[in-house]
């Protein structure tokens, strides 16, 4: 998870891709967001790196926490603080950083 947070936060704050609050006249998002910048969703990339990481090292979750990693990343556009674009590139990034911890790790 270290890695994952490692990556993010730099790649978000290099890339500056505004909110849709920000960028769209007259969009409100339900909530606030926490920060800036939108692109990736770091809430995706958390909980996708977690579910394929825990799915991996404790055998036979893998539908339910992706499931629950996919209602999260899909919260975040619901609440209208992420384009779909970034919750796609988060899950990605956090399917990358989970594969290449768990081969570090030899889980797969």
């Amino acid at each position: 998870m270290l890695l994952e947070r490692a990556l993010y936060w730099p790649l978000k704050n290099s890339l500056k891709r505004l909110r849709p609050p920000e960028k769209l006249n007259g969009f409100h998002s339900i909530v606030v967001a926490s920060d800036r910048f939108s692109f990736p969703s770091g809430h995706s990339s958390a909980a996708f790196a977690l579910a394929i990481l825990l799915s991996l090292a404790v055998g036979g979750f893998m539908p339910v926490l992706l499931i629950w990693a996919s209602c999260v990343a899909l919260s975040r556009v619901v609440l209208g603080v992420h384009f779909p674009g970034d919750i796609i590139a988060g899950a990605l990034l956090g399917t990358a950083v989970a594969f290449t911890n768990a081969a570090y790790w030899g889980l797969i």
